[in-house]
């Protein structure tokens, strides 16, 4: 047995087999043949094992997601049936003398550039759908024993060097019970998404992935960021006890589903949840969420090969609103960049992607894309409360401009006679220093704040909040990142404005007294973690906790900051 320490990013205990999830290398060289009859014939067995993949995953993803989502699998296997791709290879092999990958490679890599170069957004999408149906086929070619995260079909816990959001975005939970990484911590996207999708991970071991094989027995203890590698019969019944007590324990929680959320002076604070897709909606319900603080809609367009429609994000935004029947939605738009990649935009690689061309940055230069996410989020916003958020605003002249853009949309749609409901909040992220900073201009412009702590520190603090090596920095209870807290709450309430925070310090059970002596108004956080914070705050008093911030505010050092809560909490 083995037994590994790392950083507890989700909540529960996982047992089941390790599924070890590696992108493979794709190089191909130049390789002259002999025998081109039998390269072509590798080339047909490649297309025929490539082709019963697609239909297997064609019918589950058609059973399990709808025929929306099966449509892709659908124009893969169209591309792996298509003449005008297939008959170039075999002409490459036999009259170049070469080996079927290196001829796939070549001649598709040529369709894709010419995709690429064409002004028609449908031809320019086809190079993605190119780009993944080749990479099946080399996959067979090359003799890779690659499995990709939608194609988990039993119980396992994922081991990885990191999940991107892409592969998270992918993860099925009723297969995946669990997982746990090398790099990342309680901030990474993978540990968010894995708070969302309500699956136990521990992140940063180090050395899982060198130490685990496929099959392995794998216990991951989500609340102590404890894994262990075929433990013994005496560890995994100690751990099926454990599963049992947590059970216990959430049950407890439970009784608080449909209470509201009251400090014992008797003062409400709204407790909401962050979101990824429409069908963590289900997750909010049953733990007693009272709103979505956050929808992050870039994971609509995240495991596509293009582009969402403004049909698709229209019937998702609906899908949103109509489930929290009349509660609070607050959408984010569109945040790519970072560590979230959209490989069909083809966007250039930056030395700091983090401080690059993002979020609201690349939806204002790329207009097309945005008007279609504000046409989609204006149509939907007739079927429950909608709030719309604008993520990584620095300037008061970056969020006019896009609340320019939603009027002109805004205005197109009534000419077009579309309704539009008439009590749409419009507010930004408080992610960037200088716009809490200046919260007091933006309060007298938005509707709502809602603080993104997550980027906020690491920007505060200069820290690269994924870089293990400067972790330490990633200090939520610093005095400097409360001040700033402060502003940006004070700013709010003077402009009679509300003030919610999505990043996860909201559920961060040391953070939530001092929040709540800050005076936030709303909590946005995992779903998981509302019960949890609910029972906290009920026994908690606002008056109290206003003396406990105010001293923390005067404190010098994170580590006193937290000595102060602990001390004063526990009494």
């Amino acid at each position: 047995m083995t037994n590994i320490k790392g950083i507890a990013a989700s909540a529960g205990i996982a047992i089941a087999k390790a599924f070890i999830l590696e992108h493979p290398d794709y190089t191909v060289k130049h390789t002259q043949v002999e025998d081109a009859d039998r390269e072509a014939a590798r080339l047909d067995d490649a297309l025929s094992r490539s082709r019963a993949e697609l239909e297997d995953i064609k019918s589950r993803t058609l059973q399990e997601l709808g025929e929306k989502k099966a449509e892709i699998f659908e124009s893969h296997l169209l591309i792996l049936d298509d003449p005008e791709l297939i008959n170039p290879v075999k002409d490459k092999i036999r009259e170049e003398s070469v080996a079927a990958e290196y001829a796939l490679n070549e001649t598709a890599n040529q369709f894709i550039e010419m995709f690429q170069n064409m002004k028609s957004a449908y031809l320019q999408e086809r190079a993605a759908d190119m780009r993944d149906v080749t990479k099946r086929v080399l996959k067979h070619l090359l003799g890779l024993n690659y499995v990709s995260p939608s194609e988990i079909s039993e119980e396992v816990i994922v081991i990885a060097e990191d999940l991107t959001p892409s592969d998270t975005a992918q993860l099925n939970r009723n297969f995946v019970k669990g997982f746990t990484t090398n790099i990342g911590g309680r901030t990474s996207h993978s540990a968010i998404m894995a708070r969302s999708l309500e699956i136990p991970a521990v992140v940063g071991t180090q050395s899982i992935l060198s130490s685990a094989e496929s099959g392995d027995l794998i216990i991951v203890d989500g609340l102590e960021g404890l894994v262990f590698i075929n433990p013994d019969e005496d560890t995994v019944a100690q751990y099926r006890d454990k599963q049992e007590q947590y059970a216990k324990q959430l049950e407890e929680w439970s009784k608080l589903r449909g209470e509201p959320t009251i400090t014992q002076d008797g003062v409400h604070v709204e407790l909401a949840a962050n979101i990824g897709t429409p069908n963590d909606v289900t997750g909010v319900l049953e733990n007693g969420g009272e709103g979505v603080g956050l929808y992050r809609t870039e994971f609509l367009y995240m495991g596509r090969d293009k582009l969402p429609s403004e049909e698709v994000q229209y019937n998702a935004y609906k899908s949103v609103l109509e489930k929290m029947q009349g509660k609070p939605v607050v959408v984010r738009t569109l945040d790519i960049g970072g560590d979230k990649e959209l490989p069909y935009l083809d966007l250039p690689k930056e030395m700091n992607p983090f401080l690059g061309f993002r979020a609201v940055r690349l939806c204002l230069d790329r207009q097309d894309l945005f008007r279609t996410q504000l046409r989609a989020l204006l149509r939907a916003s007739v079927h429950g409360d909608l709030r719309i958020m604008f993520p990584m605003i620095a300037t008061l002249g970056e969020f006019r401009e896009a609340k320019g853009l939603l009027e002109d949309e805004k205005a197109k749609l009534a000419a077009e006679g579309i309704a539009v409901s008439d009590r749409i909040q419009l507010g930004i992220m408080v992610e960037i220093p200088s716009t809490a900073v200046m919260a007091d201009q933006f309060a007298k412009e938005v509707d709502f704040f809602s603080i993104g702590t997550n980027d906020l520190i690491q920007y505060t603090m200069a820290a690269d909040r994924m870089n293990e090596r400067v972790s330490y920095l990633y200090q939520p209870y610093n005095p400097a990142i409360l001040r700033l807290v402060k502003m940006v709450i004070d700013a709010a309430h003077k402009e009679g404005r509300w003030a919610g925070m999505c990043g996860e310090m909201a559920g961060d059970p040391v953070a939530i007294p001092l929040l709540l002596g800050l005076g936030l108004d709303e909590f946005s956080m995992s779903a998981t973690s509302i019960l949890p914070a609910r029972s906290q705050i009920s026994r908690l008093s606002e008056a109290q906790m206003q003396e406990l911030a105010s001293k923390a505010l005067e404190l010098r050092t994170a580590e006193e900051v937290v000595e102060l809560v602990e001390s004063t909490v526990s009494q």
